[in-house]
């Protein structure tokens, strides 16, 4: 056989090898290229960004709360207006729950006070002082109290014996309401009387014979505020 017959069997045959999947009909691949060299990571000064002028104009700025926000303290005034009432005094000392607070006058120079606690397990207490040019010149602790025969006005202080009014009749003048006590004793005053007036005014008297005549004594005093002293108008 010559060559250019040899030349063309040899084709033919590689071309049936690649038909029938021949392995030995694989077309050579291209060498790969050789890999690039890895770069240096960026340095951490590189990495960070570095913050432009603005950045405190971008930079959120936590925002003031207004006023409608801000949490106000409810005043004195608000709480009271929301707190439940107190309820009314009830029993035999209800009429004379009014006494609760402070009262203050005077009388010949002398400055004199009395403050009541608010009515509570069935008792009224009090007390009184008595000052002149800034010296005190009297004191006394005041109670009034039931008992199964009446209620009972009982004063004392230190170095005077306690005395009992026994409450004798309760009346009413306009606008005014008297509650007369009655010394359960012959010792003066006789008489103790408290009259409620009108626009926060209390008038006490004591009265009854003394050195054989009848003597009188009234002691006006006004509600005022137990802290600044100030005139409280009802």
């Amino acid at each position: 056989m010559n060559a250019p017959s040899s030349k063309r069997n040899a084709r033919i045959a590689l071309a049936t090898a690649c038909a029938l999947g021949v392995a030995a009909c694989a077309q050579p691949q291209a060498p790969s290229l050789p890999a690039a060299p890895a770069r240096a990571a960026p340095s951490a000064a590189a990495q960070a960004p570095t913050p432009s002028a603005s950045a405190a104009t971008q930079a959120p700025t936590p925002s003031t709360p207004s006023a409608t926000q801000a949490a106000t303290p409810s005043s004195p005034s608000a709480t009271a207006a929301t707190s439940a009432p107190e309820k009314a005094a009830t029993g035999p000392l209800a009429p004379l729950a009014w006494l609760a607070g402070c009262w203050q006058g005077t009388v010949n120079q002398r400055d004199f006070r009395e403050a009541w606690l608010p009515l509570r397990g069935g008792m009224l207490i009090g007390a009184g002082q008595q000052v002149m040019h800034g010296a005190m010149q009297d004191y006394e602790f005041l109670r009034i109290e039931p008992r199964p025969d009446g209620i009972y006005f009982t004063q004392f202080s230190g170095d005077r014996k306690e005395m009992s009014f026994r409450l004798a009749s309760t009346t009413t003048d306009d606008k005014d309401t008297i509650f007369t006590f009655a010394n359960t004793t012959s010792d003066f005053p006789a008489r103790l009387i408290y009259r409620r007036g009108a626009e926060g005014w209390l008038y006490e008297t004591i009265e009854g014979p003394l050195a054989g005549s009848d003597k009188k004594v009234i002691y006006p005093l006004r509600r005022v505020d137990c802290e600044t002293g100030q005139f409280v108008r009802e």
